[in-house]
């Protein structure tokens, strides 16, 4: 039950950073999950994310759940999305009941567009950190521009870019140009 409670409360002290959603949320919960209880590694965190963008639903509930289901199963995996999902809920339901009093006043107005900047750095933070690991020579490197510019021009669902740069990170290693 120690268990169970422990990935609860973890996954909580994630949730309660709900602002900007998953992705702001991606850098503390890899130091959480790598970094302090070293349940998972930064390569395995990485698959979760990638995973986590191409299924349903928010990247950091679906990694609390990979992660969930790695410690303790399903049981696990359960516990987990909750522990993740619960103080979002909490959040929401108290924003939703007193928002329309408030949304209009200047303080309000300005205090979200300061946890908007704030946000942006978490986001980027993220990237710079997924970059350091993700992209280690030449072929990452043309692999990421390619993706990148395809993203920027190219109207394309987001799963189809991984779907293809899966494909040519298999190319790649099978052609000898990458090695694992």
């Amino acid at each position: 039950m120690k268990a169970y409670w422990e990935l609860f409360i973890t996954f909580a002290k994630v949730g309660v950073m709900t602002f900007g959603g998953g992705y702001a949320m991606l850098p503390i919960l890899q130091r959480e999950v790598c970094e302090t209880k070293k349940w998972a590694t930064d390569d395995e965190i990485m698959d979760y994310y990638a995973i986590g963008q191409c299924t349903p639903g928010v990247i950091a509930v679906n990694t609390a759940t990979f992660i969930g289901k790695k410690r303790k199963g399903i049981p696990g995996s359960i516990v987990a999305t909750l522990g993740m999902v619960f103080p979002s809920l909490m959040i929401i339901t108290l924003i939703a009941a007193v928002i329309s009093n408030f949304a209009e006043l200047a303080v309000v107005r300005n205090a979200f567009a300061g946890i908007r900047i704030c946000v942006c750095v978490f986001i980027f933070n993220a990237v710079i950190k997924l970059w350091k690991s993700a992209v280690i020579d030449w072929p990452t490197t043309l692999l990421f521009a390619a993706v990148f510019l395809g993203s920027v021009f190219l109207n394309l669902s987001p799963i189809l870019y991984v779907v293809l740069a899966a494909g040519a990170g298999i190319a790649l290693t099978v052609m000898g140009v990458r090695k694992v």
